[in-house]
């Protein structure tokens, strides 16, 4: 019985160990020891590229790479937004150069323009930053909003990293690829299906890209960040849980110093309470079982009532129509 007894007591103590210490103790070493760095320095490095540029966590990270003396080219939707952030830019770091890139990052023909406007520098720091938040029932989101959405959220990461990588490697030059992943990607989200699924894309090819290209001097980070209090929410649907989280959001402002911290120390960075709570609840609970009972009890929420009210709704109103 005593054999039994220690056994299965220090099997689960390693168990325990190798589950939750190896992410804690990686995660907190990251936190407490490295601190923010200059990227331009690190890699050598003149130029810059960061998707989704024109407000939010975007705005906010090509702020800190162009106050570290890079200079960085914006790529956003063609709008009032990117030209004012583009002229602010230009105002703020008189010393730097600037370019946009008005792309719908949703819609095929953005790279070769990507790729144009990028031939004559070397890009050695890529941020795949570009994203947007599709909520209610899958079912009823056309498929050209769903492919609108996948393309943005995940093929154009893939696009432009393929793109700038591959210039890296030929030229022998190091430098580093972020994507902007989320909490969301590591738990089932029903309600956000597509967001959910394109962040969980995004943080694997991250992950399984990084020992590829760092014998290259190539680093890749994939950060999830709890939310962030910006415009990103604005068109979504009112959902609980999304309305829980938010109460605990961020400022765009607040992530940069810690995002440049973990480059080229860490592959993935959960960054806030929300992103740590998520990895810890995933390492209690198996992803299928969690999935599975959340499957049994959805219909009995209120998000779900909610979007089942708002879809009844639709049918209705385009009946009398």
């Amino acid at each position: 019985m005593d054999f039994f007894y220690y056994f299965f007591k220090y099997a689960f103590l390693f168990l325990f160990f190798f589950s939750f210490g190896t992410y804690v103790l990686h995660h907190l070493f990251v936190a407490f020891w490295f601190k923010t760095q200059n990227l331009k320095k690190r890699y050598n490095a003149q130029w810059a590229l960061v998707t989704g540029s024109s407000s939010g966590i975007g705005k906010a990270l090509a702020f800190k790479l162009a106050r570290q003396g890079l200079n960085v080219v914006l790529v956003a939707l063609g709008d009032k937004l990117l030209d004012d952030t583009f002229e602010e830019f230009k105002a703020a770091f008189p010393k730097q150069q600037f370019r946009k890139v008005p792309a719908n990052l949703g819609k095929d023909g953005y790279l070769p323009e990507i790729s144009r406007a990028t031939e004559d520098v070397d890009v050695q720091i890529v941020f795949c930053n570009a994203g947007y938040l599709l909520t209610g029932f899958f079912h009823n989101r056309t498929l050209e909003e769903l492919m609108l959405n996948l393309n943005c959220n995940a093929i154009s990461g893939v696009q432009i990293t393929h793109l700038f990588v591959g210039r890296m490697v030929a030229k022998k030059l190091p430098g580093c690829v972020v994507f902007t992943s989320s909490a969301a990607a590591v738990m089932p989200s029903p309600f956000s299906v597509q967001y959910a699924a394109t962040k969980s894309f995004i943080s694997a090819f991250g992950a399984s890209l990084a020992p590829e290209i760092k014998p290259h001097g190539i680093d890749v980070l994939v950060f999830h960040p709890s939310p962030v209090a910006s415009r990103f929410y604005d068109k979504a649907h009112k959902i609980d849980m999304l309305d829980f989280f938010k109460q605990f959001a961020v400022a765009p402002e607040d992530l940069p110093d810690t995002v440049f911290a973990s480059i080229g120390r860490t592959i993935w960075r959960d960054i806030g309470p929300t992103a740590i709570s998520f990895r810890c609840l995933m390492k209690i609970l198996d992803y299928n079982f969690l999935s599975f009972m959340a499957s049994l009890f959805s219909k009995y929420l209120p998000d779900f009532k909610r979007q089942q009210a708002a879809e009844a709704a639709a049918e209705k109103g385009s009946k009398k129509a």
